[in-house]
């Protein structure tokens, strides 16, 4: 099989691309991106080829789908391009998350070659509160609160996009609504809560939370290309544990306030220091929890998580990516 990874650059889609190249059976893998380049690539060869391609113009997905992707004859594209900064929004991020996604689907259902669309879903554009269990299956209600913050709608409404198009597209579509894929530059918003030494959490609470590792995260994706299914899939993570227990695993120290003071202290870190993680958008799960249902994607995708967290090697990066006043006057300057 001949595959395209959109966010190629990403961690999960070079660690996507890397475990479609260490398959046998995969023919070439086309890797596509905002970027020039990426380190976490392996090198061009004769099983593997990138593009740089700004998919937020639908001429510059018309032009990939129908240039390199059609030249190595893909049959399926893996899309895991998402704009993975809480802080950015406005338009053109709405380009990338959603219009891109709809210009994918649109065109790849009239590609001579593409037959199976896998995307990458998330688990936080569920609804998340006290009138809907815990345990989160995928019917499961999704976040479409207007007052939610950009980053929570647009992966609620791409995924929907995705939804509309099941059962009436000739594409084979996979829906994988992924745990929390806890990684540096991942996207993880309790990656960034973590960065600081003392992590604030409101005074008695301590929710379940379920993190997905990168190596089963790009498991579920190579089933999904491999498996003869369809639909909407939880994938579920390895660790599920109290947030008091993980902050202790990376070695932070647990702080309970009051809920009414968290935002705001939260904000004035995001101002000092330029840290990404947003309090008003994980409010809910620190007061509630969640966890997603596996059972499906065990029994239909035969997916089970495999490999948790290595606490270890996740506190030793945590600790190289303290934010700092220094480091937010740089990214300014740069």
């Amino acid at each position: 099989m001949n595959v395209l990874v959109t966010g190629a650059t990403t961690p999960l889609g070079a660690a996507t691309v890397r475990g479609l190249l260490a398959l046998p059976d995969t023919g070439h893998v086309v890797g596509a991106g905002a970027d020039p380049w990426s380190p976490l690539l392996p090198p061009r060869g004769a099983r593997f080829s990138y593009v740089e391609s700004d998919l937020t113009h639908r001429r510059a997905v018309r032009s990939l789908l129908g240039g390199p992707v059609r030249a190595a004859h893909v049959e399926a594209i893996v899309h895991t391009a998402l704009h993975r900064s809480a802080r950015a929004s406005g338009r053109r991020v709405h380009r990338l998350n959603v219009d891109a996604t709809r210009a994918l689907l649109e065109l790849a259902a009239d590609h001579p070659t593409a037959r199976i669309f896998v995307y990458r879903s998330f688990a936080e554009a569920y609804h998340v509160a006290e009138d809907v269990p815990c345990l989160v299956g995928e019917d499961h209600p999704l976040e479409l609160a207007p007052d939610e913050p950009q980053w929570v709608r647009d992966r609620a409404e791409a995924d929907l996009t995705v939804c509309s198009h099941l059962g009436s597209s000739p594409l084979r579509i996979v829906v994988l609504r992924c745990a929390e894929l806890f990684a540096p530059h991942a996207g993880s918003q309790l990656y960034d809560y973590l960065r600081s030494r003392v992590c604030l959490r409101p005074v008695g609470y301590d929710p379940m939370l379920n993190l997905l590792s990168m190596e089963d995260a790009v498991r579920a994706h190579l089933l999904a290309l491999a498996r003869p299914v369809e639909g909407v899939f939880n994938i579920a993570g390895w660790d599920t544990l109290p947030l008091s227990r993980l902050v202790a695993l990376t070695g932070r120290v647990c702080l309970p306030v009051p809920g009414p003071l968290l935002r705001p202290l939260y904000r004035l870190r995001r101002a000092f220091v330029g840290a990404q993680f947003r309090y008003r958008m994980n409010a809910p799960r620190f007061h509630l929890g969640g966890v997603l249902d596996g059972t499906r994607a065990r029994d239909e995708l035969g997916y089970e998580p495999r490999v948790g967290i290595v606490w270890d090697d996740a506190r030793r990066a945590l600790d190289r990516e303290r934010p700092s006043v220094r480091g937010r006057r740089a990214a300014r300057a740069a």
